[in-house]
């Protein structure tokens, strides 16, 4: 059972891969003979069938129509653009600005019961002050070279952020105690964000964790990352963000999230914690 948030995606693909290669060996073709077809280079058969080079929407149509199997086309470009989805750069994604991202999530918030979330270093969406999530925002636009829409984007994150208040959905949110005192904005955005925590902790949808530096470790720190109820996790990486769906990678999630959990503490110990992060300020 494989950790690797990469390996759903390349799964995914391996998939295609080998429904491809299939179309072409019950066309009782050679590498050559598709090739010679498709009007490319032999290399390039071999490369998509090894999954090593993921094909274009003409590129399926193209082999498709080579094994007199245009009907499948369709289905296939459909489940390479999935595959193409799981890992994402963010560049591709905020391309645009960091608003529209912001927003294209909205309706997986909306129907998701059941969030886990684990940070390492920066606060929770779900938790983020607009000054936090602003000044945040701006530091990611800034270091991707994107265009700064931080304040509208900040606002649209607090916005989708509802969805802990209504009583519809549950959050169960992990933090390392590092996150408290990681200064993202100045003092005052810090003292807003920590005063918020302070609220939040006593919302009946929100269970929030703090794993103390002194805490011996069942878990080391991995990357963040969300869960959506049982099936769907997004996992943040520097460059990308990859989204895993194979059932037994899920579980793996689940369970370091549940390693993770026991080694937080809650209710007042945690106020303690946090309140300690806001007498550092003064």
């Amino acid at each position: 059972m494989s950790s690797s948030p990469f390996s759903s995606a390349h799964a995914a693909r391996e998939s295609v891969a080998a429904r491809l290669k299939e179309l072409r060996l019950d066309a009782d073709l050679t590498m050559q003979g598709l090739a010679d077809r498709c009007g490319w280079n032999k290399a390039k058969t071999s490369r998509i069938e090894a999954a090593r080079t993921t094909p274009s929407d003409a590129d399926i149509r193209a082999w498709c129509a080579a094994c007199d199997a245009e009907g499948q086309a369709t289905d296939l470009i459909a489940s390479s653009r999935s595959a193409d989805s799981m890992y994402v750069e963010w560049r591709r994604m905020q391309r645009t600005g960091l608003r529209r991202l912001q927003r294209a999530n909205a309706p997986l918030y909306e129907r998701t019961r059941l969030f886990r979330v684990y940070c390492a270093r920066v606060m929770p969406g779900l938790l983020q002050t607009q000054g936090y999530a602003h000044a945040l925002l701006s530091l990611i636009a800034d270091f991707r070279s994107l265009p700064n829409d931080a304040g509208e984007a900040a606002a649209a994150r607090v916005d989708r952020s509802h969805i802990i208040r209504d009583g519809l959905h549950r959050a169960v949110m992990l933090i390392e105690e590092d996150v408290l005192t990681h200064r993202i904005g100045d003092d005052a955005v810090m003292a807003d964000q920590l005063g918020y925590l302070l609220t939040a902790m006593s919302y009946p949808a929100v269970s929030l964790g703090i794993i103390p530096r002194s805490t011996p470790r069942v878990m080391w720190g991995p990357e963040t990352f969300t869960m959506f109820d049982d099936k769907r996790v997004h996992v943040e990486l520097l460059a990308a963000k990859v989204t895993v769906t194979t059932p037994t990678e899920v579980e793996v999630y689940r369970n370091a999230f549940a390693r993770l959990a026991e080694m937080a503490v809650y209710g007042p110990r945690a106020r303690t914690l946090v309140s300690r992060a806001m007498d550092a300020l003064d």
